[in-house]
């Protein structure tokens, strides 16, 4: 586990715990944000319990909650991580459904690139979405990366299969 945190101007970018299980919840087993992730919809919050028990032991990736400062609210969550096939970094984030478009993908990601970048040397950063879900292409286009090419989106349990958008940059 890495226990690392990271402050940006609205949020702390902090290591997620088992005790962070029903704020995750919120927004895991909400249809409108699971559409668009890997994951399908939780439907139990033992699910979360397993995954974030997973999340504490997991040294391959820097996984963070995000828990805004105002009110001290855990309201979405990511990982960076290196790619050694791809030879860059990836990302991905995952924000209750109430918070999006409001810029906080975008303070996040910007993070945690910066926190890759100054602490590993990180230049070469890739990360991809299901392709309706545009507003995120737009997240990783403020951060700098590009379009590259279609790719394939595949849920976890196979269930849901759609065309990917591809993006990668450069710090």
């Amino acid at each position: 586990m890495h226990d690392i945190q990271i402050n940006t101007e609205r949020m702390l970018l902090r290591p997620l715990k088992i005790i962070d299980a029903e704020d995750v919840f919120e927004w895991v087993s909400d249809e409108r944000v699971s559409r668009y992730m890997v994951y399908t919809t939780y439907i139990d919050i033992e699910q979360v319990r397993q995954w974030l028990a997973f999340v504490e032991k997991d040294t391959s990736t820097y996984n963070f909650g995000f828990e805004r400062i105002s009110d001290g609210k855990l309201i979405g969550s990511g990982d960076i991580g290196f790619n050694s096939s791809k030879g860059c970094w990836g990302f991905g984030y995952n924000f209750r459904y109430d918070c999006w478009g409001m810029g906080y993908a975008t303070e996040a990601v910007k993070a945690m690139m910066n926190y890759a970048h100054i602490n590993f040397g990180a230049r070469k950063f890739a990360s991809s979405h299901c392709e309706p879900n545009l507003a995120s292409g737009n997240v990783m286009k403020k951060c700098g990366l590009h379009f590259v090419g279609y790719g394939k989106f595949e849920k976890l349990d196979g269930s849901i299969q759609m065309r990917s958008m591809e993006y990668e940059g450069e710090m």
